[in-house]
């Protein structure tokens, strides 16, 4: 089940069941899509219809930022765990290591990719990385990604985790729908999180919606504008659905 959230149709179920359902994906290798989904997302999705359509196709969207699980009290009532990408990535790596599911990280630098794979092997000892791939920093041509689809079906991997930014590795995901047959997941910022190149937010900013605060403090110049941005509208736009809700039952 899915319920729209202003732009974005998000999936409705406690976090272990994201869990068993992506396991399920990854072993019978299903081509299919996951995204992470946050403010920037839904922002992103509001402004641009192609974009929405991208999100909204998806075999699941999880709530990943604490607004998005709060929207979905406020406007239906739902209590919707967050399924954040920081959590889903690690727990995940986990469970491939203990079902022997190939896992295979495409996007990011090549350094990340070295830093995912040393981390990884300290972590999660058993697990079978089938591929790390740093694709160029460019617009890739039609023959590059079916070069790329195929290296990855030809790896076996169960699931592929795509750390390309928001919403890059959104569109790329969808173009691969059919292609690739894995569990694509797309993780974004959760792998350098996890890798330790960056910091996660103390647990109590991640449970009062000010994990992006602390993001903003580890990266201002990048950050401000994008926050100050989509927090603003996001806060606007929940207000107009709550107002338009509330005139609609009245």
């Amino acid at each position: 089940m899915k319920k729209r959230l202003i732009s974005i149709d998000i999936s409705i179920k406690p976090y272990q069941e994201f869990i068993k359902d992506l396991t399920t994906l990854a072993l019978n290798k299903n081509s299919s899509y996951t995204c992470v989904a946050n403010v920037h997302m839904l922002v992103e999705a509001y402004n641009d219809r192609n974009f929405a359509a991208v999100v909204n196709n998806a075999d699941m969207v999880t709530p990943d930022g604490m607004p998005l699980a709060k929207g979905l009290k406020q406007i239906y009532g739902i209590e919707q765990d967050r399924v954040a990408g920081m959590d889903l990535l690690p727990d995940l790596l986990s469970v491939s290591e203990k079902q022997n599911i190939h896992v295979l990280f495409y996007g990011g630098t090549q350094e990340m990719l070295d830093k995912t794979q040393e981390y990884c092997a300290e972590n999660y000892p058993n697990l079978d990385i089938v591929g790390l791939i740093s694709p160029p920093f460019r617009a890739l041509s039609e023959e590059e990604e079916e070069d790329y689809a195929q290296l990855i079906n030809e790896s076996q991997a169960g699931f592929v985790f795509v750390a390309l930014g928001c919403p890059k590795q959104e569109k790329w995901m969808a173009s691969m729908r059919d292609k690739i047959r894995a569990c694509m997941i797309g993780i974004g910022g959760a792998l350098p999180v996890m890798i330790g190149l960056q910091k996660r937010a103390p647990v109590w900013m991640q449970k009062t919606s000010t994990e992006w605060l602390f993001r903003l403090s580890q990266e201002p110049k990048r950050l401000f504008k994008r926050y100050a941005y989509t927090n603003t509208l996001f806060v606007y736009l929940m207000i107009k659905e709550k107002f338009k809700r509330q005139n609609h039952t009245n």
